[in-house]
Parts: structure tokens; C-alpha cells; sequence
């Protein structure tokens, strides 16, 4: 396969990227980044960054782009690259809304029972 370069993805909008281990280890490292700003104990952090180091761990160990998008399990790496953009969009807007922290006021008394 070497010499051989993807010339699309066949999915309308994602275009081909040219050093996807490049653009992946950037984007993990980022969110990585944006996680250390929240409680250990918040469930968001614990289970993104576990996914996230695993998958930063798999982009580290292998060269071979056809073979990362068998390990990665998550479609051809540019959906991959568009994963973890919105995952990074997602964790700053995170640090910004702090779900962590207890509710400004008790909710009513039925807001989650139901049937009502």
C-alpha cells in the first residue's frame, strides 16, 4: 500500500486529510488539555480522557493508516478527525457549562418521575 494515496472519502463535505496522525495527536492532545480543567471525580472527564489516551495510544503505535482505522473501529480517519474536532468543541463548551456543580435550585418534585 505504500505510494498509494486516498484521493476521497466518497462522504460528501469530509475531504481527504494528508497527515491524519499529524491532525489526531493534536486534537487528543487538546482535549487531553481541556479535561485537566475539571474535577478528576467529573464522569465526563474520567471516561473521555480513558478514551481518549487509548485512542491517542493506538494513533502513537501505528503507521500504517488502513491498519489505525481497523484498531480505531470508528470508520475511515477523516470521521475519525471530525470525532475528535467535535469532542474538543464539546469539552471546552463542558468547562464552560460545569455540570459537576450542584444545581442553582432543587428541581420539582415529579421533574423526573413518569409516568406522571
Amino acid at each position: 500500500m505504500a505510494g498509494l494515496v486516498k484521493k476521497t472519502t466518497g462522504l460528501v463535505g469530509l475531504a481527504v486529510c494528508e497527515s491524519p496522525h499529524e491532525r489526531l495527536k493534536t486534537l487528543y492532545i487538546k482535549i487531553l488539555d481541556v479535561l485537566q480543567q475539571m474535577p478528576k471525580n467529573a464522569g465526563y472527564r474520567k471516561y473521555t480522557e480513558e478514551i481518549t489516551n487509548e485512542r491517542l495510544s493506538k494513533v502513537n503505535i501505528e503507521p500504517d493508516i488502513k491498519k489505525l482505522e481497523d484498531k480505531l473501529q470508528s470508520g475511515q480517519i477523516e470521521e475519525v478527525i471530525f470525532q475528535a474536532e467535535s469532542e474538543l468543541s464539546l469539552a471546552r463548551k463542558m468547562v464552560q457549562w460545569k455540570p459537576w456543580e450542584p444545581l442553582v435550585e432543587e428541581p420539582p418534585a415529579n421533574q423526573w418521575k413518569w409516568p406522571i
